[in-house]
């Protein structure tokens, strides 16, 4: 009963995973949307921080129970792909949600304590993971013969890879400067 409910509201809850950060960042002072990560918002040091970490925690539960349901419709078609995708999405729940939201890193993104390392190679683990899905979504459409959907999903995929490079590549040194980093102008 509980899953069943809490998949209705599913929607609301992505969109809440985007519009929070946005609510939150004016009471984090220097804090840009440009160029740091939305960790920063959860840092003890963050006014509100604790609002974020219970919202990403929250956000990994419902997650969690979701792709639970999402399983066995998906195995219906493929045992294979269906244990892909939920290894997938399940591992970004965990790793990128709740244990993110439980484990909070410092200011910067040094991994000097234990809970910035648990944080930073959950959450890096979790949205490398979480790229994969619409690559298993792309192939569960395929094998439902429903071709435009599967094109859709790869192509979100490659998206979803190359804004995964560019997010990567923006922190290294060699590309700091220029349009992927997307440096503030100084005054």
């Amino acid at each position: 009963m509980m899953k069943n409910y809490l998949s209705h509201f599913l929607p609301v809850f992505l969109a809440l995973d985007l519009i929070i950060p946005f609510l939150l960042a004016p009471f984090c002072k220097d804090y840009n949307h440009l160029t740091q990560v939305m960790s920063v918002l959860g840092n003890s040091k963050a006014p509100l921080h604790l609002i974020y970490n219970i919202w990403l925690v929250v956000f990994g539960v419902v997650i969690f129970i979701s792709t639970s349901q999402l399983y066995p419709i998906v195995a219906q078609v493929s045992s294979s792909i269906s244990i892909m995708l939920f290894s997938a999405i399940v591992i970004y729940a965990v790793g990128g949600c709740i244990l993110s939201g439980i484990f909070s890193v410092g200011e910067t993104k040094s991994l000097e304590t234990l809970s910035a390392k648990i944080h930073g190679y959950g959450s890096a683990i979790g949205f490398l993971l979480l790229t994969l899905a619409p690559l298993f979504i792309g192939l569960y459409f395929f094998k439902v013969s429903n071709g435009l959907l599967g094109i859709l999903a790869l192509i979100c995929f490659i998206f979803a890879i190359g804004f995964f490079v560019l997010f990567v590549m923006a922190d290294k040194p060699n590309y700091r400067v220029g349009v992927i980093s997307h440096p503030r102008k100084s005054p």
